[in-house]
């Protein structure tokens, strides 16, 4: 079994697993990396991209790519002054790790919303 299990915070902040999963999981950033799947983007691209997130959100969860070093940010000077984010090598060991998940969840969701619906039927009676 792979080491997930800690005995107290201490050890949970210090566990790989913890750090690296807790970090590339959430779902702004899985869809960051697939958003840069093809190339560098600026900011607002991306943001156009990705549709439904804040600029704030956006920028918030950049930092956190660029600062575990999935990403790269590059300023042009211009004019007008260009900023764009592109995947590092590691960035793209994780994306393709990431892509298989994406196709499972493709695939799997109509069984998903199924299981969905039979549980709130049941939670309803």
């Amino acid at each position: 079994m792979l080491p997930i299990g800690v005995a107290n915070k201490a050890e949970a902040s210090n566990c790989c697993i913890r750090s690296v999963l807790s970090n590339v999981t959430g779902k702004w950033r899985m869809i960051i990396i697939l958003a840069l799947e093809d190339e560098p983007r600026r900011f607002g691209d991306l943001k156009r991209c990705i549709g439904d997130i804040t600029q704030s959100v956006l920028t918030e969860n950049l930092r956190g790519l660029q600062r575990d070093g999935y990403l790269t940010r590059t300023v042009d000077p211009g004019p007008p002054i260009a900023v764009s984010y592109e995947l590092t090598p590691l960035g793209r060991s994780l994306l393709e790790v990431l892509k298989p998940l994406v196709f499972w969840s493709h695939e799997q969701m109509s069984d998903v919303r199924k299981f969905r619906m039979e549980f709130d039927r049941q939670q309803v009676n």
